[in-house]
């Protein structure tokens, strides 16, 4: 009984007293706060970034109203191109009696395009390019998030539509393509044909031919006549500061003054990183090529990458081209300037960063190595004092057949540069404030990332080739990054070289089960991204995971020259972590071996991978020969050892594409 009573007693006592319970409430309240909102804590400053957008006017309808505009134009833009077109529709449209604005879809409220048929005889114009597998630019994907999903009305909304891309891509103008057809679908009116531009042909001719139709049929829809008003319209007015602080003077930040002195994160394509550079090695052993092997350091920055992923670095121009182009105008290169844009409205109050040298803004800012396009060739022409040079220039910029094939070999075959014509052309002497408006924006390169971060989290590799050939014209033009990259050696007198840098996002993914086996392809450097991934699978099996087969077709010119990473690659083949290293010498005999040749060699092991160990593709290198020989190959595998006709096997190859189990990345 006592027994009895003692258990009653306990019962009368409760299980949990308020003070176990408020302890278990507090708990467990903070475990659910810790469960969703610790992901929170990264994005801060994106927060912030929001807050200064909303003080800036979104509505392109309002602006376009406010400043008697009647055309926007609207540019998806990676590397500048698309932006520099659109500039000269917007510029264009003043000829024809009417007022353009050149727009960043990115920066306005772009469900407004409604609103469009309140401006008279309005019209949007889309610049659109293309990036890799046929995505959106960084810049227009929420704008193609909100076509794909918006149901919106665009009825009495007129518009035309210029592609940008590749055609050596599978995707070729893809976004263009999609954006004329769902403004239609949406029931907006095209009033003249989608434009297609090819950089793998001529992309300033295919553009030029476009521009020359499509005004006639503006001019002819809206009932207007040109102005004949040929004449340069500047864009930019100069101001010259004699007495500035020099602590207000940009000297090659891309974004916030001072931003490389004094480094805040988050860093992105406005405040790049400048990474230390701790490795700085050449690759080949022999032969007339400098392959380099680079390694930047990212200790303390946040930043975080994933293997296939893209650096892209911001280089700069050779000093001898920027002093070489100051003596020919006979300038003061170190004459602090501004140029400030004559439209007070206009978002862009500078071509580049201002107040700036001429000489910073040259080497940093500006694009002097690539051929110039017709327009700039246009607008200088009234500089030439002699008249043939004069005439010739204006030829070069016209649609003409004859000019269109001067332009080609001239300019672009010969590769001449804005300093090769200013020296092949003695009477051209520009005011260097007009030639520093009209040069494009110097732009960041990408290099495939040749690391992974599960095994250097603080270090980002890059694998490149110097670029450095002759020209028709006898001189030896450098390819901007890659020679700048070259001089770029981690220095013991204290001072450490670096470079600008940020991080861009990629589709180009190991599978996400670590037991899909992997095929990469990828000769010479396109090998990059795919030391990364050998690291990682290597990394995987370290911890005790099941990885599939890891299989690997490189090539390269010579076995004893250019075999790049052969120590690390034949190490990791020795210890398991790739299970194939298949490496294709192109010239060590008489007839070419190239990968494509090594993949229908092995075509039984490829097709049991592709087929029934569900692999995962990956190509990586020059689009324009390599990734399309590469592809066949994979169509005639599919067609010899799946018994499919040639047009089931492409099927079949394009299906894998889909599913994400065929990734390429690639260049031209």
């Amino acid at each position: 009984a006592a027994g009895f009573n003692l258990d009653l007693s306990v019962h009368d006592e409760p299980f949990f007293s308020n003070l176990d319970i408020f302890l278990f409430s507090l708990i467990a309240g903070l475990l659910v706060y810790w469960l969703i909102f610790r992901k929170k804590v990264e994005p801060i400053p994106e927060f912030k970034k929001l807050d200064a957008q909303t003080t800036r006017e979104t509505s392109f309808i309002d602006k376009m109203k406010k400043t008697g505009k009647n055309i926007v134009v609207f540019y998806g833009s990676q590397t500048g191109t698309a932006e520099e077109f659109s500039n000269r529709l917007s510029k264009d449209a003043h000829r024809y009696g009417m007022k353009g604005m050149s727009a960043d879809p990115e920066e306005y409220d772009m469900s407004e395009l409604s609103r469009l048929p309140e401006i008279e005889n309005s019209l949007a114009i889309f610049c659109m390019a293309t990036y890799g597998e046929g995505d959106p630019t960084d810049n227009s994907q929420d704008f193609y998030d909100w076509l794909q999903e918006g149901d919106a009305d665009f009825t009495g909304v007129k518009y035309t539509v210029f592609a940008l891309g590749n055609k050596t891509y599978e995707h070729y103008n893809a976004m263009g393509k999609y954006v004329d057809k769902r403004l239609a679908e949406l029931g907006a009116q095209r009033i003249f044909d989608l434009g297609m531009g090819d950089d793998d042909g001529n992309l300033e001719e295919d553009f030029v031919s476009w521009r020359e139709q499509f005004w006639p049929a503006v001019c002819e829809h809206f009932g207007v006549e040109a102005t004949g008003e040929e004449s340069s319209i500047r864009q930019y007015e100069l101001k010259v500061h004699s007495d500035l602080n020099m602590n207000k003077i940009y000297t090659g930040e891309v974004g916030r003054l001072k931003s490389f002195e004094n480094q805040k994160p988050p860093f992105d394509s406005k405040n790049p990183f400048l990474a230390p550079v701790s490795v700085n090695r050449k690759l080949n052993k022999a032969g007339d090529r400098h392959l380099m092997h680079l390694e930047l350091d990212i200790t303390g920055s946040k930043i975080r990458y994933e293997s296939g992923d893209h650096v892209a670095v911001y280089p700069i121009n050779d000093s001898v081209i920027v002093s070489r182009i100051g003596e020919v105008l006979g300038v003061d290169l170190d004459t602090v300037i501004s140029l400030n844009n004559l439209d007070e409205e206009s978002n862009k109050k500078h071509p580049f960063p201002c107040p700036s040298t001429y000489r910073t803004a040259l080497t940093h800012y500006l694009d002097i190595t690539n051929p110039p396009r017709t327009n700039v060739l246009y607008e200088l022409a009234q500089y030439a004092t002699e008249p043939k040079e004069q005439e010739n220039m204006r030829k070069m910029a016209s649609s003409s057949p004859e000019g269109k094939a001067l332009y080609q070999s001239w300019v672009l075959d010969s590769c001449r540069n804005i300093l090769a014509i200013l020296e092949d052309l003695p009477s051209l002497r520009p005011p260097i404030d007009h030639l520093c408006e009209l040069l494009p924006r110097l732009q960041a390169r990408y290099y495939s990332i040749a690391s992974s971060s599960k095994v250097h989290p603080n270090s980002i590799h890059i694998c490149a080739v110097v670029v450095e050939y002759e020209t028709k014209t006898g001189r030896v033009n450098k390819g901007v990054a890659t020679n700048w990259l070259k001089s770029k050696m981690p220095t013991d007198n204290g001072h450490k070289a670096t470079v600008p840098m940020y991080i861009r996002k990629s589709q180009f993914r190991l599978p996400f089960k670590s037991t899909n086996p992997v095929i990469m392809v990828g000769p010479g450097t396109g090998i990059a991204p795919f030391m990364g991934f050998v690291q990682e699978r290597g990394w995987l099996k370290e911890q005790g995971k099941e990885v599939g087969e890891t299989v690997l077709y490189y090539g390269c010119r010579h076995k004893n020259e250019d075999f790049l990473y052969q120590e690390e690659l034949e190490e990791f083949e020795k210890t398991g972590v790739l299970t194939a290293l298949n490496v294709a010498f192109s010239r060590d005999q008489a007839e070419k071996v190239y990968v494509q040749h090594l993949l229908k060699k092995s075509k039984e092991a490829v097709w049991r991978l592709v087929h029934t160990d569900n692999a995962h593709i990956y190509i990586c290198g020059d689009a324009r020969n390599m990734a399309r020989d590469v592809q066949n190959a994979f169509y005639e595998i599919a067609e010899e050892l799946g018994g499919l006709s040639r047009a089931q096997a492409v099927d079949y190859i394009k299906k894998l594409m889909t599913k994400g189990r065929y990734s390429q990345d690639v260049w031209s």
